[in-house]
């Protein structure tokens, strides 16, 4: 199993609840359709913003990403991911 986690920071004067309503967006007409999905949720801590996203395997992940690229709601979400603070890890499970 894959664990994906993706940190962040929202851009300058960005609306909280318009960025929640665009990643519910992500959540319900992209991740959750892909093979290999099995879990995604979001958090916060102190202006801090994590997506962690478990998989099935490392390829299933990277067919999402592909896929999410040119995706409308991935474009949506972006906009308000301030780049400069973004990190992405992926985690192999042990187990």
């Amino acid at each position: 199993m894959l664990i994906e986690i993706r940190t962040f920071r929202l851009v300058s004067g960005a609306d909280e609840a318009t960025f929640l309503e665009a990643d519910r967006h992500v959540q319900a007409e992209l991740a959750s359709h892909h093979a290999g999905f099995i879990r995604r949720t979001t958090a916060r801590a102190d202006g801090e913003w994590a997506v962690v996203v478990l998989w099935q395997a490392e390829g299933d992940a990277d067919a999402s990403t592909a896929q999410a690229a040119t995706h409308p709601a991935t474009t949506q979400l972006s906009a308000f991911v301030d780049p400069v603070t973004e990190r992405v890890q992926r985690f192999h499970t042990l187990d």
